[in-house]
């Protein structure tokens, strides 16, 4: 038997899921995330500080030529910890038997992960490419969603604000000559633009080809199953500067240099939206609520990506069901999950194992996954990401 089939089998169902940690180069961690303080540069300042975490991921992290060849991927390992093997393995193994046989044999893959996003700063006004550009370099358009989790925020970090595309009276001209200057210092991107202040405990929804500076609050971020993207700004808030390769990261080798190409990754009505929040923002929408607990939408404006928190409140049990896999993270509390003991860790150090992020099939999800929640104080606070999700109805 393979180690996928046997840890499958002894999860009931559900696969228990190691940490996996990202260091970004061009971030600075904001140590929202549970890593020990002496951990965020544990892989090396070449490397730069670890400022993300990725949930039910099995696709790479394209953090340039020293990127190791499981950077970004999740790994399923068994209770005692003694064996493991890559989430997306599992899934070429096993296709439908983890993910529902409708999605692989649409994707032939897990189509999306989620994170972790915790950064000190602002990042620069950056876009991710849309299908058709992403395609010409082998990747994959990326539309993505932000929700941002009280139990992750006990401070703002530095700019708690988001600049989102561009203000509707904006030409295309005034954007083509900053990216024409960019090389030259601040191109004054955000010039054009508008940052909204960012709630806790409410998201965003974000296309590709929207361009979109994050602010600096400890961000959970379902998105599609790539890491493409490009930034468009120059120099940041508190003086940060770009390296001019960004701009062009993901463009096709015979398209370096033309910004008229740049340009066309632009989704411009999107940016331009002058009812943006209304068509964007999303605050949580409760599914179904009892004495028991409360599940509710918080990712929901996007086709192929979505996301639920689950509340389970103190000494309370409850049989939840769903209709497609995903994966889970934990935000508070500890009990039991089906045959796993489940906890919310306070402090995690590189390579530890820990029992709060789980992927759950879809037959067992659609049987019900029976979760107990065995404080007498606390609640457990979940929560589940989805890739398509036939429960969900974008109105």
């Amino acid at each position: 038997m393979s180690i996928s089939k046997k840890l499958l089998e002894q999860g009931e169902g559900i696969y228990r899921l190691a940490p996996t940690w990202v260091p970004r180069s061009f971030c600075r961690p904001g140590k929202r995330i549970k890593l020990h303080p002496d951990d965020y540069y544990v892989l090396g300042l070449e490397r730069g500080g670890i400022d993300e975490r990725w949930f039910a991921s099995t696709t790479w992290a394209e953090n340039g030529p020293d990127t190791p060849d499981d950077e970004g991927l999740s790994y399923i390992v068994s209770k005692d910890g003694s064996e493991r093997v890559l989430l997306r393995d599992a899934v070429d193994e096993l296709k439908g038997e983890v993910i529902g046989e409708e999605l692989w044999n649409k994707y032939k893959k897990w189509p999306m992960f989620s994170k972790f996003f915790d950064n000190a700063g602002p990042l620069p006004h950056h876009i991710h490419h849309r299908e058709e550009h992403a395609k010409r370099v082998g990747a994959a358009g990326k539309p993505e969603m932000y929700f941002f989790p009280s139990q992750c925020n006990n401070h703002g970090g530095e700019f708690p604000f988001t600049f989102f595309g561009v203000n509707p009276e904006v030409t295309k001209e005034q954007v083509k000559e900053c990216l024409e200057n960019f090389p030259k210092g601040d191109n004054k991107l955000l010039d054009l633009s508008r940052a909204y202040k960012l709630s806790l405990d409410t998201g965003w929804d974000v296309p590709p080809g929207v361009l979109h500076a994050p602010g600096s609050l400890c961000t959970y971020e379902p998105q599609f199953a790539s890491d493409v993207y490009a930034m468009y700004q120059s120099v940041l808030y508190g003086g940060h500067c770009v390296p001019n390769d960004l701009l062009w990261k993901n463009c096709p080798e015979e398209e370096k240099g033309n910004v008229d190409y740049l340009m066309d990754v632009i989704d411009w009505d999107a940016n331009t939206d002058p009812e943006f929040t209304k068509n964007r923002f999303m605050a949580p929408k409760v599914i179904w609520e009892n004495e028991k607990a409360k599940e509710e939408w918080i990712c929901y404006k996007c086709p192929l990506v979505s996301a639920k928190r689950l509340t389970v409140y103190p000494g309370q049990t409850v049989v939840v069901k769903d209709m497609a896999a995903y994966g889970l993270i934990l935000l508070e509390g500890y009990g039991k999950m089906g045959v796993w003991d489940i906890a919310t860790p306070t402090l995690i150090r590189y390579g530890e194992l820990t029992n709060d992020e789980f992927f759950v099939t879809e037959s067992a999800a659609k049987e019900g996954v029976t979760i107990t929640n065995t404080s007498a104080t606390e609640p457990i606070v979940m929560l589940k990401h989805f890739a398509e999700n036939p429960e969900l109805v974008i109105e």
